[in-house]
């Protein structure tokens, strides 16, 4: 990865009292794909207002390449932001609209007639410089928007949630499409969501937020097998977590039996958190298992078995390729390296800083 382009610094803001960000710091890298990724409420689009300059902080500082731009206008910044609601202007061509923000720049027809082919080749719409934008599906609709974008030549687009009105066959399709469109335009993408599985398969940098702090960043590798906190192994993914005491260094006890792990540490008789990901957990014969216990409930996914097993009175979520009918006796192993200790939080408030701390 190239270098800094980005630095928002020890940012804050609130509405109506209510602090939405505190004291966020973060750096976004040139030609970076950086999902803001929390539940709704958790401070990810006020963070992306505040870089299009839509929002001016309470407090801290907006640095893009090495200038501090906070009070800058977002005409004036080197920045496109493409919206949920795609914002095309109903009463203008396509052509009219992709064209709409060089005409500002007063750029000449001709400059303006070659990006509007090279916008519309670059989202696979050649040929619909002259429709409405009401003839278009929400898919195309959307595409037009990131190709006005795009001609602007912005060093970053920000993009809010923008897959969020499409089908799921579509998104999965605009997916692509984007990670293709930012390899080859060589832009910084800053992109909210609140789908984790958009956010994996999209980013190189995924920020999770929760009530206003960063509680981790990482590549989706990082944050998917390595996370910080509950908080994140929850919000990612599917898992298990449980309480469990930390017995010494590399053995932890959940719900009454042993468990060897590889996290040290955490010193003895503590109490953790633990968290198993479905897929890790083997399911064997009864003896064989560490623990014992019995299949509650089976739902077949295409890719796998997701099941529930009621073992020492706690219920296990499962994904295994293995079909074990509902009422069979099983055995539960884990392999001490899918075994996830973390610290538990002393309080609420502890719990939202998460690793700001």
């Amino acid at each position: 990865m190239s270098n800094k382009l980005i630095d928002l610094v020890n940012i804050t803001k609130s509405f109506d009292g209510e602090v939405v960000l505190d004291d966020l710091n973060l750096y976004i890298r040139e030609n970076e794909f950086l999902t803001l990724l929390g539940p709704s409420g958790c401070g990810k689009t006020t963070t992306l207002r505040i870089l299009g300059g839509f929002e001016s902080p309470d407090k801290g500082k907006v640095i893009f390449s090495g200038e501090d731009i906070t009070t800058l206008p977002p005409n004036k910044r080197q920045l496109n932001t493409v919206f949920q609601k795609y914002a095309l202007f109903t009463h203008m061509t396509i052509a009219e609209n992709i064209a709409f923000g060089l005409k500002i720049k007063k750029k000449s027809k001709s400059y303006i007639d070659d990006k509007i082919k090279y916008a519309l080749k670059l989202v696979n719409l050649e040929g619909f410089e002259h429709r409405m934008p009401d003839s278009l599906s929400g898919g195309q609709q959307q595409r037009i928007a990131i190709a006005r974008a795009i001609v602007n030549e912005p060093k970053v687009l920000l993009l809010d949630e923008p897959l969020g009105a499409l089908d799921l066959k579509l998104r999965q399709d605009m997916q692509y499409e984007l990670i293709r469109l930012k390899n080859e335009l060589g832009i910084t993408f800053i992109y909210v969501t609140h789908d984790q599985e958009e956010a994996l398969t999209m980013s190189d940098t995924i920020v999770v937020m929760n009530q206003g702090y960063i509680q981790q960043i990482g590549t989706p590798e990082d944050i998917y097998n390595e996370p910080q906190n509950a908080f994140v192994a929850d919000f990612i993914g599917d898992s298990n977590i449980i309480h469990g005491t930390m017995i010494e260094d590399r053995l932890v006890e959940i719900l009454g039996a042993k468990f060897p792990c590889v996290d040290e540490g955490f010193g003895r008789g503590t109490p953790v958190d633990v968290v198993i990901r479905p897929e890790d957990i083997d399911l064997l014969k009864p003896e064989e298992g560490t623990i014992q216990g019995v299949v509650t409930h089976l739902i077949f996914k295409g890719v796998h078995y997701e099941m529930e097993v009621q073992a020492n009175g706690f219920e296990w979520l499962v994904h295994s390729t293995d079909l074990f009918p509902v009422g069979t006796k099983v055995g539960i192993h884990v392999d001490p390296f899918d075994i996830q200790i973390m610290n538990k939080p002393g309080s609420e408030d502890e719990e939202a800083v998460g690793v700001n701390e």
